[in-house]
């Protein structure tokens, strides 16, 4: 129902790809200057950081500013990515919020809610297990009072857009996209978990650690992706993605990390390559367990029609 319910964008197909490839990436450039102009002033004379931002060196760009300035910079063009999508939906496919949301007749903020507490708890608890109990050698306290409490407010105010336009693009206008076209789910939930993998391309943590780590990131677009077609809505993404970066930036942080923040703690452990359980326990185990709270709690049916099935 959540992808059937704007059938009639068929007919407004070519809709789909101007604003993937027209109105975001313009939206999100407009929204980028205010980093870029500031970078530049800051680095004017100095040939050698000049490159590596041209050349988008995330490690370098996020040297050269106070890390609260250059996160509240780096989450303004999800402003324009969120706006972008918002526009598109209302003007060129006639829909509203509530069509590109869910199937339901609100948007369900309960489920938000839920998804947020359990995934944020979760997170909070291995951070807290690993820093107390596993290697507390590989943390430092960074706490410091002034700082963090600009950065929560950054953090409550900016990252919850970030995480939801990132939602709304990929599990609500894409998904819905691509499986009115293509008339089935299966190929809507691994274009978008792809995509959504390959979109992180170029954090640290790719440059750091290989490619590895797309495994994780495309893990986590196909758990979004399963959980948004089996509860017919992305409220369940939605509180998810949003616990998960808020807890990382509020909690941990590191040299090599796409949220170099002013958390609590900062990770100092310099590994050469990322093991692979640290990449497939969560893909493998916490995913699947999440789901199925989901599903126990929404009383989930039909997995193989609501996955595989046609529109």
């Amino acid at each position: 129902m959540y992808i059937k319910q704007v059938i009639d964008n068929k007919e407004s197909w070519w809709g789909y790809i101007v604003t993937v490839v027209l109105i975001v990436p313009l939206a999100v450039f407009l929204f980028s200057i205010p980093h870029g102009l500031i970078l530049a002033s800051k680095a004017f004379g100095d040939e050698e950081l000049m490159a590596k931002i041209a050349s988008n060196n995330i490690v370098a760009i996020m040297s050269v500013l106070e890390p609260n300035q250059n996160l509240f910079l780096m989450l303004l063009p999800f402003v324009g990515m969120i706006l972008a999508v918002f526009f598109a939906t209302k003007f060129i496919h006639k829909n509203s919020l509530r069509d590109l949301s869910t199937s339901r007749e609100n948007i369900d903020w309960s489920r938000v809610f839920f998804a947020f507490a359990l995934w944020g708890s979760i997170s909070a608890f291995m951070i807290g297990i690993d820093y107390l109990f596993i290697s507390p050698e590989n943390y430092e306290w960074n706490f410091k009072y002034e700082q963090f409490l600009i950065l929560c407010l950054i953090v409550i105010t900016l990252l919850p857009i970030q995480t939801s336009a990132e939602e709304y693009l990929f599990r609500g206008y894409l998904m819905q996209g691509i499986g009115i076209i293509s008339g089935n789910r299966w190929l809507p939930l691994i274009l978008t978990s792809i995509a959504f993998g390959l979109m992180h391309y170029a954090n640290p943590e790719i440059a750091k650690f290989g490619n590895v780590v797309f495994v994780f990131y495309i893990g986590s677009g196909l758990f979004a992706g399963i959980m948004t077609l089996m509860d017919e809505g992305i409220e369940l993404a939605l509180g998810w993605h949003a616990a998960n970066n808020m807890i990382a930036a509020l909690l941990v942080t590191a040299d090599w990390t796409a949220l170099q923040t002013h958390s609590v703690l900062k990770d100092i452990s310099n590994p050469e390559t990322m093991p692979l359980g640290e990449v497939l326990v969560p893909v493998l185990v916490f995913f699947p367990a999440i789901l199925l709270v989901f599903a126990n709690k929404y009383s989930w049916t039909d997995w193989k029609g609501k996955l595989l099935g046609k529109i």
